[in-house]
């Protein structure tokens, strides 16, 4: 079955377990084709014969502006994981959380919009004055879904970290060959881990979770090392239709880099919460890929 039958299937089956709205978390590394899926459940679930209203965002446009971005990376010159949009703590979660309860609540609201070429493609949010896209209650919208790299992820114990960093993180590093002036030494990751913590209140909407994962890897090879060809593949496919403005091979690989972390200490987490029990069994949906983004397998739980 298509990832997009998949999703749909697994929406429809939660839709009337909860009040209006369901919440949908998408979570996908780079390049997985998260914003594509979420587009096209967008179109598939709004015609006929559903026609539901749905609302997508993207965790993306919830990015602090650029003049708090240069705050944060100033403020930690040291730390390479805050130099640039991307890991937790980059983010706008208050702003987050207000646009969510307005959609809860059947209040009209301004979806938030980050633009990423602006200041040479370190990016800066555009005024929510009206211009962009306001979604109108009520009635109430149908189904809400937030797509993003790092949706769900939970801050994890000082235990847990120190085993990574020792454990799975050495090994990455090794295989990745990554360097601490790219990734940051364990302090970098514990910060990021302090900043996590707010994200909790964000996760508390959700009432489903659907997860892309990448390809089992060989022995020698890194589980994340298909994240570099996807995300490689996407720039260029960009620069084919714009011109060739985009990132260069290395700087893409430079990019990536900055991520790897975030999936290596926080991917393994979800949304939902585990004080629900058993209230959350089924309601997390995974799927398979492998490196054409095809589903080999899926699985709930």
């Amino acid at each position: 079955m298509e990832a997009i039958e998949l999703i749909c299937k697994h929406i429809l089956a939660h839709r009337t377990t909860v009040p209006k709205p369901l919440f949908v978390a998408l979570q996908g590394p780079q390049g997985s084709g998260k914003s594509y899926l979420s587009g096209l459940v967008q179109e598939t679930l709004s015609a006929s014969p559903n026609n539901l209203r749905i609302v997508v965002i993207s965790i993306d446009d919830l990015y602090l502006p650029h003049g708090d971005l240069i705050s944060l990376a100033s403020s930690h010159p040291n730390n390479p994981l805050w130099q640039g949009r991307g890991q937790p703590g980059t983010h706008d979660v208050e702003l987050g959380i207000r646009v969510l309860n307005a959609l809860k609540h059947g209040i009209s609201v301004e979806i938030p919009r980050f633009d990423k070429s602006l200041f040479n493609g370190e990016g800066d949010r555009l005024p929510m004055d009206g211009s962009g896209t306001i979604v109108s209650q009520p009635p109430l919208v149908d189904i809400v879904i937030l797509e993003g790299w790092c949706v769900g992820f939970q801050a994890i114990s000082s235990d847990d970290l120190y085993r990574r960093w020792n454990g799975i993180w050495k090994e990455e590093r090794e295989k990745l060959s990554l360097t601490e002036d790219k990734v940051g030494k364990k302090i970098d990751v514990e910060n990021v881990n302090e900043k996590l913590k707010g994200y909790a209140p964000l996760w508390t909407f959700f009432d489903i979770f659907v997860q892309a994962s990448t390809p089992p890897p060989s022995t020698s090879e890194s589980q994340h090392s298909i994240i570099y060809e996807w995300r490689l593949e996407q720039e260029r496919y960009m620069k084919e239709q714009n011109g060739g403005r985009g990132m260069s091979d290395a700087a893409v690989k430079s990019f990536v880099d900055r991520y790897i972390p975030g999936y290596v200490f926080f991917g393994d987490s979800s949304p939902l919460s585990v004080d629900q029990g058993q209230k959350t069994l089924g309601r997390t949906l995974t799927l398979y890929l492998d490196a054409m983004r095809n589903v080999t397998t899926s699985s709930t739980s």
